[in-house]
């Protein structure tokens, strides 16, 4: 039998991550393929009640760990020690801002191979072989670790979480973070002054372009992302040019979301932006250029002036909600 499969899992006062949950259900898919078990670790205050939902979405096992995740040194010999006393061959974690930090870390103390920005993972031949996308995503490539473990990160929203039959349980692990060198320590956790929809989890995002010739005219957008419940996106020239904060970027350097609806208005549809976006459910375009290159990925396209298109979009809405109230 193949070594167990750990899943590193982020938390924030207790909510696990959707990223992580997608983690744990790849995770927990590829274990059945491998005929090995399958196990969750998690960290930070409110470990105890993450673990409720990763052992509801396939961890057979839920394992915290008192650990300060300020400092990703400590957070990945935290989980080198678990993954070594519990012979897991396969490390998996989201590919976010963390995942990025903290996989090669786990790599090298645990002298693996490192997959990164995962679409999906499979078994052949009793290993485990990683699918990546390349060239702004126009190809995928499948690699696989030269030695016996292999740590993955995988690409968030690139599958949908899905609930196991039966739960875990929960067990504590005494893991020994390095009592020097760390690179930070942390004194406290401030909330954010306003809350704001994160592009990642949402299931509508409203996104806009270079076309919308200033910040100014984002207010727009933002009605229509009001009315839909969404999130507000950007393209890349946006976000270059000053007008978004680089977070609202969507995109190969930015964020890769896929949402049940997606808008892309004024948005020419770059391989960059598009990178980024393609696996939505739906996407709808709004552009005046009818050749430009987002028409020839979405599912509804509207040729037209966004100036006008987009409020008369958002106020159709509006008395649709007021109808159905």
């Amino acid at each position: 039998m193949a070594g167990e499969v750990l899943v590193v899992a982020e938390q924030t006062g207790g909510a696990v991550k959707r990223a992580s949950l997608e983690a744990m259900t790849l995770g927990a898919r590829v274990a059945g393929e491998l005929g090995s078990g399958v196990a969750a670790l998690v960290a930070g205050e409110g470990a105890e009640a993450a673990a409720g939902p990763l052992g509801a979405h396939g961890a057979a096992q839920v394992v915290t760990v008192a650990v300060d995740t300020a400092d990703p040194n400590a957070w990945a010999h935290a989980v080198a020690e678990v993954a070594t006393s519990r012979g897991a061959t396969l490390v998996l974690l989201a590919h976010t801002a963390r995942g990025k930090d903290l996989g090669p870390r786990i790599a090298g103390l645990l002298q693996a191979g490192m997959a990164s920005d995962c679409v999906d993972l499979s078994v052949d031949g009793g290993r485990v072989v990683a699918k990546r996308p390349i060239y702004a995503g126009k190809a995928l490539v499948t690699v696989t670790g030269a030695g016996e473990s292999l740590v993955a990160s995988v690409r968030p929203n690139a599958m949908r979480p899905e609930e196991a039959a039966a739960a875990g349980e929960v067990v504590t692990a005494q893991a020994a973070a390095p009592a020097q060198g760390l690179g930070a320590v942390l004194l406290e956790i401030m909330a954010a002054a306003h809350k704001k929809l994160e592009l990642t989890e949402a299931d509508v995002i409203v996104s806009g372009g270079r076309g919308l010739k200033g910040p100014e005219h984002f207010d727009m957008i933002e009605a229509l992302a009001k009315e839909l419940g969404a999130a507000v996106g950007a393209s890349r020239a946006v976000v270059d040019a000053g007008w978004r904060p680089h977070s609202d970027q969507v995109g190969q350097t930015g964020k890769t979301v896929s949402p049940q609806l997606y808008f892309a208005i004024a948005i020419s549809g770059a391989i960059q932006h598009l990178a980024g976006m393609r696996t939505s459910k739906y996407i709808v375009a709004i552009n005046k250029d009818p050749e430009a290159p987002i028409f020839k990925l979405a599912d509804y396209g509207i040729v037209g002036d966004a100036f006008e298109v987009v409020p008369a979009l958002t106020e159709a809405v509006k008395k649709l909600k007021a109808a159905t109230v």
